[in-house]
């Protein structure tokens, strides 16, 4: 006899970019919580095309898969003075390299404390407490924002600003790119692997002209070769 499968927890709120890793995190959301709403964030990105990627993907998700008939409202905010602050590669027309301080320049200082701040503020009116995010430290980058103590000790500090008890979940935390290309084919089969090839964008060139196995993008940037190297691992395994 099949065990039962466990009940459905109440209602989460995801950090969906419209990227590989979010586009997995929010599938991995709708079969555990009965309702799940997402947030999405212009912080004047190169890769603006993430935030119509993530808009089709929301679309597809309703229209085709069954598990995701608890999907939720969709929320944007207009975080554009984050990239109005920032000397960055992801928020300038610069080319992407290391900075002295040992990480690549596509480090946006703060993104990732201000996009928790904000979505538990968004949260907290809306009867929320669980936060899902596609983070992780097996990522090239080394982002010191993508770091579980950071993630962890940002929900301590959350929770103690708004007096509620708030989690932070980041299923892909210690995973690499190939397990997260298999983390999605579990959750969905073949058919969700095709919409995170087909729909997803990760590209920080924003180029949705070039067409590869691993879906669209310049195929240059790392966050191309880091998507490519993932796809051929699983694929090769």
């Amino acid at each position: 006899m099949l065990e039962a499968s466990p009940p459905l927890k109440t209602k989460a709120l995801v950090l969906f970019s419209g990227g590989q890793d979010s586009t997995v995190c929010l599938a991995w959301a709708l079969q555990r919580y009965r309702l799940v709403e997402t947030i999405g964030f212009d912080y004047g990105q190169r890769h603006h095309i993430e935030l119509v990627c993530r808009m089709q993907i929301l679309s597809r998700l309703a229209a085709d898969f069954s598990w995701a008939s608890g999907l939720g409202e969709d929320h944007i905010i207009d975080l554009r003075v984050l990239g109005q602050i920032s000397e960055t590669s992801l928020t300038s027309d610069m080319a992407i390299q290391m900075a002295d301080n040992g990480l690549p320049n596509s480090f946006v200082p703060g993104r990732n404390l201000l996009f928790f701040t904000l979505a538990a503020a968004l949260a907290y009116r809306r009867g929320i407490t669980a936060l899902i995010g596609g983070m992780c430290e097996t990522d090239y980058s080394g982002y010191p924002d993508c770091r579980n103590d950071t993630i962890q000790s940002l929900a301590q500090s959350i929770s103690l600003g708004m007096d509620r008890k708030y989690e932070i979940l980041t299923p892909l935390m210690y995973l690499d790119k190939a397990a997260t290309w298999r983390l999605g084919e579990e959750l969905g089969g073949p058919d969700f692997t095709e919409l995170v090839r087909q729909h997803s964008h990760s590209c920080y060139m924003g180029d949705r002209k070039q067409r590869f196995d691993w879906g669209y993008g310049c195929g240059a940037c790392p966050a191309c070769e880091l998507r490519a190297r993932g796809y051929a691992a699983w694929q090769n395994a």
